[in-house]
């Protein structure tokens, strides 16, 4: 093994052990009653609103990741495929049309600022998850699907410019090189 393959073995086995730390931290602070979606609740309580229009309920809210959270703190399941191809990210503002037949429907009506980030897409405990800046960033399976993306890949994510989430969303795959390996030089 050549001495930049070991030395890059040796900074993922690194990030991988930060990222269970993190992991044990979020554990506790579940147990301990610490909610991390709090500020996202406070979000959509400040942003959101729900009415009635003609015979369609109009629900707006805040994204966590993985669903919407509505003005009462209700969460509201977002499709997977929908958030993972629009790169949705904790924060964005969502409009959910909910129509007389029972349909829902959503729309990205609040992108929040946004900035992007490269890293090593791995698989832990039952959740993908993107190591980038030195943290472990939760990615849906449909993004990781929809780019056909692979454990050990180097990725562009995005993240909220301003909070620190534990979600992201795949921007894309970065292409591997003729030997099989990402671009180390490669920046944004």
């Amino acid at each position: 093994m050549s001495q930049s393959s070991k030395l890059a073995l040796i900074k993922e086995i690194l990030e991988s052990a930060e990222s269970s730390i993190r992991s044990a931290k979020q554990m506790l602070n579940e147990l301990a009653g610490i909610n991390g979606n709090s500020q996202l609740t406070k979000m959509a309580e400040k942003v959101g609103s729900s009415k009635m229009v003609g015979d369609n309920h109009i629900i707006e809210g805040s994204f966590d990741g993985q669903n919407m959270i509505g003005p009462d703190g209700k969460v509201y399941s977002v499709p997977a495929n929908y958030a993972s191809k629009s790169k949705l990210v904790p924060g964005d503002i969502l409009k959910l049309t909910i129509t007389d037949d029972g349909t829902f429907l959503y729309k990205q009506i609040g992108p929040v600022e946004r900035k992007k980030l490269i890293g090593i897409l791995t698989y832990d405990d039952g959740q993908y998850r993107v190591i980038a800046s030195g943290k472990s960033h939760k990615v849906l399976l449909a993004s990781v699907t929809y780019f056909k993306a692979e454990i050990g890949d180097r990725v562009t994510i995005i993240v909220p410019e301003t909070e620190d989430t534990e979600w992201a969303a795949i921007e894309n795959v970065l292409p591997k090189m003729d030997d099989g390996s990402g671009p180390d030089d490669f920046t944004l």
